[in-house]
């Protein structure tokens, strides 16, 4: 929660209690983890908190790196780098739904040249491949 802290705190931004508070619930699933099992959650521990809120604050914790959504699985996942600016790359295992942050600058740098060589302005980066992870590929699990 330091790390939180501190870039908030050199971004200008503040680490609200209920952004905290999805942040804490998010870095503690330890897998990616959809806005609706953040508030139910969030609801259990303590009275009425409305979906908005979470999501508001999911959207904070985006714009300031310390969470990623993955698109694939409509969910969010804490971020192994938040304090460094990056392109987030992540492995998603198919079968137990693990996420693995990934450091890409190879295929970063590949990603950049092309979208140059194109001409084209990006808004979101993330890439996402999808696979088994090495326990589950040992446990022999079929493809669909």
């Amino acid at each position: 929660m330091r790390t939180a802290e501190a870039i908030c705190t050199k971004r200008g931004a503040r680490l609200t209690d209920i952004r905290r508070r999805v942040l804490t619930s998010v870095w503690s699933s330890h897998a990616p983890i959809g806005a609706y099992d953040i508030l139910a959650g969030l609801n259990a521990d303590s009275g009425k908190i409305a979906p908005m809120a979470v999501y508001r604050a999911l959207d904070f914790l985006m714009e300031h790196g310390l969470v990623h959504r993955l698109a694939s699985l409509n969910a969010f996942i804490g971020c192994a780098l938040a304090d460094e600016r990056h392109t987030a790359h992540f492995l998603i295992c198919r079968a137990c739904k693990s996420a693995t942050e990934m450091d890409g600058a190879a295929v970063t740098r590949a990603v950049k040249k092309t979208l140059t060589a194109h001409g084209f302005i990006p808004e979101i980066e993330i890439i996402e491949i999808q696979g088994l992870c090495a326990h589950c590929s040992d446990q022999d699990v079929r493809r669909p």
